[in-house]
């Protein structure tokens, strides 16, 4: 009760003396809201009638001005970015031509194409592999000129989706300053996109930041290789154009994830320099190492007692191992892999990166140099050994792309033979993987090769004749023999047809199925199939070199 009567005696007092209480209160509540927020008692102003006025009457603490700082630092990076780009960015023009591995004799229609690319050392522009695959015709323009200057490729690596480009003319490079190659990133740091992407002619900036780095599945060239994430657009355009930190290139920009807003890779700078320094000391690509192993987890405690690990051991297991690789001679099925030149892997398969980040340890192989060795710890049947083991770039069975060459091919009485590719595959469609037939998409997918120069070959397709008929139906079955003998690859196949001296040629495929032909009238026949298709030669380019280079040698 007193005191409900003195909060009425304080609020009549309140209304009373409002005037007064305001007018001694304002300057205090000016000069200190700021600053005291969080107090519930204002001291210059001590009764519970000013305190009362001041809750209700005190004006709402603006929102306090963000330092500017960080925002003038983002500016001026992106400013400065522009400058340095503005005379080391190129847009690139290019016209290209793809095989069609239905028809292998031919190529598809001309495409145009355009892509950004930028200023290195030594009178060189860096771009995507992407940007000039296939290529028939290479042009570039700086900056604020209207002319197009021819370019040539001197050097292209498709696992690691880079190249470099030469430009003769010397009216070029005036003015022309190169970038310099930065660090990797460290998380939320911002770095901006330079390059050419469409919806323009002209140069365009982007900004964003790190948001991941980690080894992430290089879609042109379908390899697993370091590659930053960050939030900026990535469009057709920008592919090759550098993202500039602190002056600096801090990678190249080269996908987007399909489906997702601004989310872009770009490569990072190690993976940049491993190629350089390859080209630079062989004058070609020489690729990434491999060692050649299928690996699992082990983080299955089960799993790890079976194997005999020690609670403190941790590594993963031996599944496959990849029959040309140095590995195969010295590490066998199921030994846990404990250590790669000294650094632990972990359960699951990483190694430390960095600042608390984690990373497969597939990326300490991949930045080894061809020739190179590495020491292996490994537990085997509970004992530990360390064995070095040389890395090489190895070849896969099927080879995942094949660009800028021809596909191989060899035609006789209208059975055509190739070997098998994934870009075969792919011209089933972009759902390959379910409308190409299902054997050969899981023999390209996981065979390994059991010794070097081993191809698949495929009865690709019978152009139909009346050799032929009733041969239709065996089309995309694998060719197992030539008369007998296991064909080893297409070059085989096509040197024990062509050297046969039988009456007639038999050809053994997958599911026992049987091709026999009378050799002397399959050959005669074979030019008037030619013929009738407009098909230039029985044998690509690549067999007609091999086969002169023979016939050469036996004339010696």
């Amino acid at each position: 009760m007193l005191v409900r009567a003195a909060r009425r005696v304080c609020y009549s007092s309140f209304s009373l003396h409002k005037d007064s209480i305001l007018k001694r209160c304002s300057s205090s509540i000016v000069n200190n809201y700021e600053k005291e927020e969080e107090e519930e008692e204002i001291r210059p102003c001590s009764s519970l009638a000013a305190h009362v006025l001041l809750r209700n009457n005190r004006p709402r603490p603006r929102p306090r001005p963000r330092p500017r700082l960080q925002r003038l630092n983002k500016d001026k990076d992106a400013y400065s970015a522009i400058e340095v780009a503005l005379d080391s960015v190129v847009k690139i023009f290019t016209v290209s031509t793809s095989p069609n591995y239905f028809l292998p004799w031919q190529n598809k229609s001309q495409r145009e194409s355009m892509g950004s690319g930028f200023v290195i050392s030594g009178r060189k522009i860096l771009t995507n592999a992407h940007v000039v695959a296939d290529h028939t015709f290479l042009l570039v323009r700086k900056h604020g000129s209207p002319t197009k200057y021819r370019a040539q490729i001197q050097a292209v690596g498709h696992e690691c989706d880079l190249a470099i480009l030469l430009v003769q003319s010397d009216e070029f490079w005036e003015g022309m300053n190169f970038l310099e190659l930065g660090d990797i990133p460290f998380l939320q740091e911002a770095v901006a996109v330079v390059g050419y992407p469409q919806g323009g002619d002209n140069i365009s900036v982007t900004k964003g930041v790190v948001s991941r780095v980690e080894p992430t599945q290089y879609v042109h060239g379908a390899t697993q290789l370091m590659a930053i994430q960050i939030d900026a657009a990535i469009n057709p355009g920008n592919s090759g154009g550098p993202a500039i930190m602190a002056n600096k290139v801090a990678g190249v920009a080269f996908q987007n994830l399909s489906g997702a807003e601004n989310i872009g890779y770009i490569i990072p700078v190690p993976v940049i320099k491993h190629f350089l320094a390859g080209v630079e000391e062989s004058g070609k690509y020489v690729g990434f190492c491999s060692l050649g192993l299928l690996c699992q987890p082990t983080e299955n405690v089960q799993l790890r007692n079976h194997f005999k690990m020690l609670p403190e051991m941790t590594g993963v297991l031996v599944s496959k191992i990849n029959p040309l690789s140095d590995a195969y001679k010295i590490l066998k099925k199921d030994d846990i892999i404990l250590a790669f030149d000294g650094v632990p892997i972990a359960n699951d398969g990483t190694v430390p990166f960095r600042n608390r980040e984690r990373i497969t340890f597939d990326y300490l192989v991949s930045m080894k140099k061809p020739n190179e060795t590495a020491v292996v710890k490994v537990l085997r049947d509970g004992k530990e050994y360390e064995f070095s083991i040389t890395l090489q770039p190895l070849q896969p069975l099927v080879p995942v792309h094949q660009f800028d060459k021809l596909p191989s091919y060899y035609i006789f009485a209208g059975l055509v033979f190739v070997p098998l590719t994934q870009p075969f595959l792919h011209e089933y469609g972009e759902d390959w993987y379910n409308t190409s037939p299902r054997r050969l998409c899981e023999r390209a997918l996981r065979e390994l090769p059991k010794k070097a120069g081993e191809q698949l070959v495929i009865l690709s397709q019978v152009l139909m004749d009346d050799i032929n008929a009733g041969y239709e139906r065996l089309a995309e079955l694998q060719v197992k023999k030539v008369n007998g003998v296991e064909i080893e690859n297409l070059k085989h196949l096509c040197q024990l047809v062509e050297n046969c001296n039988n009456e007639s040629v038999r050809f053994d495929l997958e599911d026992e199925r049987v091709i026999v032909l009378h050799y002397h009238l399959a050959k005669i026949a074979s030019s008037k199939i030619l013929k009738r298709h407009r098909i230039p030669s029985a044998l690509s380019n690549d067999l007609v070199d091999e086969q002169n280079s023979l016939e050469a040698g036996l004339a010696c």
